[in-house]
């Protein structure tokens, strides 16, 4: 709906002009042919980029290492659990010996 009444109102303003001298036609310019050289590598120094790692691949190295990260502390915490076990059933055992 919006579309027609815009096509409407441009419509109307180029049919006001009746006048054919009344429209400027834009002037012709002549294409710009002149060739430019691209600098060479020598001249552009400085600006060194690495290899940049793309979003994904990074996102999934930062997810490895998480997991790797708390599947350790994991293992750590059970280690701890099944040592601190083994001390009490020792101790019991040696409360009845």
């Amino acid at each position: 709906m919006a579309k027609n009444r815009n096509k409407r109102k441009r419509n109307a303003s180029m049919a006001m002009i009746t006048n054919e001298d009344a429209i400027v036609l834009p002037l012709v310019t002549p294409m710009d042919t002149s060739e430019t050289v691209a600098p060479s590598r020598s001249q552009i120094t400085g600006i060194k980029k690495g290899v940049q790692m793309k979003r994904t691949k990074n996102v999934r190295k930062q997810k490895a290492i998480a997991k790797a990260v708390s599947q350790n502390e994991k293992s750590a915490a059970k280690i701890e659990k099944n040592e601190s076990k083994t001390l009490r059933t020792k101790s019991a055992k040696n409360l009845y010996d």
